[in-house]
């Protein structure tokens, strides 16, 4: 453990503003004496004591409750004392200064009630839940993601892995590839012995066992990563193709504002859409074209700027208009920038605007989809495509929420996986190399529960958490 986590540590736990209640807790090492002198009493372990909660001169704060949990049976392993008063701003920043106050009183001579008494860091309560081994990193995380859950589908994904779903997914793959790392160590420790331990153990059949698991996990992990984090998706096109009445179909609110004046979008206006549970970040852009207007300009280069970082682009196309040369040839010179600028991985999805006004040449010339934005003919056709863009499928039972870095984390331990593979097929596989694969695929799986990670990496993530929690 770092030295500042031997530091006692205290936080208001509840969200800033005016509420019912509000909670400071506070968390270290040996909080008796503290806990006797804010309360003026020893509490009973894990059970509600409604008091009077005063100041250094005796003077009642609030009246409230006061929870103690000695440690390790508590939140974060170490002893926890939280303070439960009205919700008011004045009122729980008297408690945590009265808390730290307190701490810095004499006990005895020369002696602090709680010496080293400070205020916690973002997360760093559950960052010491982490570190005694309460939870793993990825129950960790999915504490941060539960609080953060935008949809009802990621809220109850988080909560399973929060309840160690996937943490149990992982530990049985790594288990799987101890085993087959002891039958390789056993080959490397006795060559002498006229037993082929590998043949005999089935090791070619367990590591293809192991890589079929392996892609099952790594199929759910994409799944609930689109959970978690989305899909950004921005609607681009020249100017009054309906992007804006596009945006506010998809949202079902009046967000943009929709005119018949060319170039009335001059920056972006973004919104988040979920579609069966999977966030989707639409963001409508100014229209595509030349103009010598200061403001428009910037608008447009804007608009570039979200294409270039889109996941998805959506190209509408206005279907009235498609007679006309000059438009043809604007939308021919936005493609043409499109396939220079993006990458060949983002998909561009062509949609064709104005059914209700199009003539019926016209809606037979449109390749792609059609739809009105104005009738909101259409939309259920294009929600169904920016799923399958994003690579969804209908949620199965159980599924868990994960991030970016456990998706790049098993998709390490595939590559390892392969290379494994590759040593066993050879005619004369290179043990030690083949050990040294498998011991790199367990590191990278260690690294999704936190079993084997950096300080570096602990600091990136509980620093995106509040503080108190």
């Amino acid at each position: 453990m770092l030295p500042r986590h031997d530091q006692p540590i205290a936080a208001i736990a509840t969200a800033p503003g005016r509420g019912a209640v509000g909670i400071v807790r506070v968390s270290g090492k040996g909080l008796a004496p503290l806990v006797q002198r804010l309360c003026g009493r020893a509490l009973k372990p894990r059970e509600a004591t409604y008091l009077p909660l005063r100041d250094a001169k005796g003077q009642p704060i609030d009246h409230g409750l006061a929870l103690f949990f000695p440690g390790p049976h508590s939140y974060t392993g170490e002893d926890v004392l939280e303070l439960q008063a009205h919700g008011g701003t004045v009122v729980l920043q008297l408690l945590l200064a009265r808390c730290l106050e307190a701490a810095a009183e004499a006990e005895g001579p020369g002696q602090a009630c709680l010496p080293g008494l400070r205020l916690a860091q973002p997360g760093e309560f559950t960052e010491r839940a982490f570190l005694n081994d309460k939870i793993d990193l990825a129950q960790a995380e999915a504490i941060a993601d539960l609080i953060d859950a935008s949809t009802e589908a990621a809220a109850r994904s988080a909560s399973r892995s929060l309840s160690g779903a996937f943490s149990q997914e992982i530990h049985t793959l790594r288990d799987a590839l101890v085993r087959l790392r002891m039958l390789v160590e056993a080959t490397l420790d006795f060559p002498e012995e006229d037993i082929d331990f590998l043949q005999q153990a089935d090791a070619s059949g367990q590591l293809e066992r192991l890589q079929q698991s392996l892609a099952g996990v790594l199929a759910r992990a994409h799944q609930g990563a689109l959970l978690r984090e989305g899909i950004k998706v921005v609607i681009a096109g020249q100017p009054n193709a309906g992007k804006s009445s596009l945006l506010n179909a998809l949202a079902g609110a009046e967000l943009a504002i929709v005119t018949e004046i060319a170039g009335t979008t001059r920056d972006k206006v973004q919104q988040t859409i979920q579609i069966e549970g999977v966030p989707l970040h639409v963001i409508d852009t100014a229209g595509l074209r030349d103009s010598d207007d200061t403001v428009e300009r910037i608008g447009i280069s804007r608009a570039w700027d979200e294409i270039a970082a889109a996941d998805a682009v959506l190209f509408l196309h206005d279907l009235t208009r498609q007679d006309q040369g000059d438009y043809r040839a604007g939308d021919d010179a936005i493609r043409a920038t499109l396939a220079q600028r993006l990458p060949a991985q983002v998909p561009v999805i062509d949609v064709w605007n104005k059914t209700d006004s199009a003539s019926a040449e016209m809606l037979a010339a449109a390749e792609g989809l059609r739809l009105s934005a104005r009738t909101g003919d259409g939309l259920d056709a294009l929600r169904r495509r920016l799923l399958e863009v994003a690579g969804w499928q209908s949620a199965p039972e159980g599924l868990y929420l994960a991030r970016a870095r456990h998706v790049e984390a098993l998709q390490a331990v595939g590559q390892h996986l392969d290379q494994a593979a590759a040593q066993l097929r050879a005619a004369g596989p290179h043990l030690d190399l083949l050990a040294e694969e498998l011991r790199l695929g367990q590191n990278a799986l260690n690294a999704i529960t936190g079993e084997f990670t950096s300080d570096d990496l602990l600091g990136v993530i509980f620093s995106s958490f509040c503080i108190g929690k």
